[in-house]
């Protein structure tokens, strides 16, 4: 007869194993995710306004003869996820009926705010491609990003793939209206904007977040900073005018410089560069940093779990940066002109590092 020792030994072997598979075949969600974003389902069954059959979905894809029991079997996987529901046909008849989520609602293509985009950039295969070379790095280093395509880095890949650049670009867009719309609601009524006349967003894209916060503070002239080949693809909008340059060599002057997801991509030295920078673009007296970054905890996020660990994988896999915790920040300001600093949790992933010269 077990032990109980050996049946509990025995039982989490078993889990173990389970856990293994499910690891192993964690692609597998990403790209039932991706096809679900590809073939627009969250849109098809949104736009109807209410849940639809299987073949009522077909028909709403941009397929003269799409394959109905290959997307059965998506389906089927999409709601075991949860992304969607499915029930019996309230009729009474013998066709299960799909349904949308609070998840789905993310991944409406025609819809503010969204996901799709983000979706569509972070499971597309130039992205997919360095995370194979992770071992090697750590075996011979150098990034796995210059080891799958030979190039220093995503930058440099992206301005010479304008396909590419535009996935990118879309998916910053949506990214940053769902962060700045999460900014601006916990910034309502506390006067953070009061001060400040102008404000340039360091690395801002097309301008779409900077553009945001003018239209929410029109009192404020809003100057969105990027390379010049994408500043070059950025539309008109009132009260911002977009600069080409490099944040590394100097930064537009301005009361405050915003910037979201930036220091991320960078080792701490450069980081500390482009603080420099920013220190110089803002008055001593009066001027701030606002940074929008992951602080990474020790237990995870309550909400967005492993995500924090996931993206310092991301910023090693593509670029030369990562996640810091709050006491890697704090070292970052501190040597970059910054001695003041305050965390501000927002109803988004990253946080809001708010800095001052004095």
């Amino acid at each position: 007869m077990e032990s109980v020792e050996e049946v509990d030994e025995e039982g989490l072997l078993l889990r173990g194993q389970a856990q293994v598979w499910q690891l192993m075949f964690g692609f597998a969600d990403s790209m039932a995710l991706k096809a679900a974003v590809e073939l627009r389902l969250a849109d098809i069954i949104h736009s109807y306004g209410g849940p639809l059959t299987l073949s009522q979905i077909a028909s709403g894809i941009d397929s003269s003869n799409p394959d109905i029991p290959y997307l059965a079997r998506l389906m089927r996987m999409l709601v075991r996820k949860g992304i969607f529901t499915a029930h019996p046909p309230s009729d009474g008849g013998d066709q299960t009926v799909y349904g949308s989520t609070h998840i789905s609602k993310w991944l409406l293509h025609d819809s503010v705010p969204s996901l799709a985009p983000m979706v569509l950039q972070n499971t597309d295969a130039w992205q997919l491609a360095p995370w194979q070379y992770i071992s090697h790095s750590i075996k011979q280093g150098g990034t796995p990003f210059k080891k799958a395509y030979g190039c220093d880095d995503m930058w440099e890949f992206t301005s010479h793939n304008p396909n590419i650049d535009k996935l990118f670009n879309n998916a910053m867009a949506c990214t940053n209206k769902i962060v700045v719309t999460a900014f601006l609601s916990q910034c309502r009524d506390s006067g953070f904007f009061d001060n400040i006349r102008s404000l340039v967003d360091v690395g801002g894209g097309t301008g779409g977040a900077v553009a945001e916060i003018v239209r929410t503070y029109p009192h404020i002239k809003g100057i969105n900073f990027d390379l010049p080949h994408v500043v070059a693809t950025a539309p008109v909008y009132d009260g911002v005018s977009h600069v080409g340059g490099n944040m590394f060599e100097a930064i537009p002057n301005s009361d405050a410089v915003f910037m979201k997801w930036v220091l991320h991509d960078w080792g701490d030295e450069d980081c500390v560069k482009i603080l420099k920078n920013c220190r110089k673009a803002i008055p001593e007296k009066g001027g701030k940093l606002v940074l929008v970054e992951i602080v990474v905890e020790e237990d995870g996020d309550k909400t967005f779990g492993d995500m924090d660990l996931v993206y310092d994988l991301l910023m090693f896999v593509h670029l030369t940066g990562k996640e810091r915790t709050e006491q890697e920040w704090k070292k970052l300001l501190e040597e970059g002109g910054f001695p003041r600093y305050k965390i501000i949790n927002i109803p988004a992933f990253p946080s809001i590092i708010e800095a001052y010269p004095l």
